[in-house]
């Protein structure tokens, strides 16, 4: 505990997973200080759209996110992706997890950054929304 700065023992127990990735180093010499967890429930929004043809990429996807929520955004997964048999459009569906540090967020609160998310996909990685 006083090695990482970990206030509470029973952390050790934990399966977060904000907790166990804190310690994840490519080399077991290097320093991990422990970030504090927030307590607060997160809020978890889905989004889903049609792919361009060929320009796209899931990292500017996932960095457009960060931008744009910020330290609200705790993680974002890659939940599903789908091909359309006649089509052969694909569609890719994310999960969104938001979170503030210090307080409960609302729904209205996310649901604008959601919303500012799906319009700049839209008009930046071209994607067509299926929002």
């Amino acid at each position: 505990m006083i090695l990482y700065d970990i206030p509470d023992i029973r952390l050790f127990w934990s399966e977060d997973e904000r907790f166990l990735k804190q310690f994840i180093a490519p080399h077991i010499s290097q320093k991990i200080k422990f970030q504090p967890l927030s307590r607060y429930p997160p809020l978890i929004n889905d989004i889903s759209f049609w792919l361009p043809s060929e320009t796209y990429s899931e990292n500017d996807f996932y960095d457009l996110v960060r931008t744009i929520g910020g330290d609200l955004i705790e993680k974002v997964a890659l939940v599903d992706e789908f091909a359309h048999p006649k089509t052969k459009k694909v569609s890719h569906c994310y999960r969104i997890v938001y979170r503030h540090p210090e307080r409960t967020l609302t729904q209205e609160e996310v649901h604008h950054i959601h919303r500012t998310i799906e319009e700049s996909a839209v008009r930046e990685l071209g994607v067509e929304g299926r929002f």
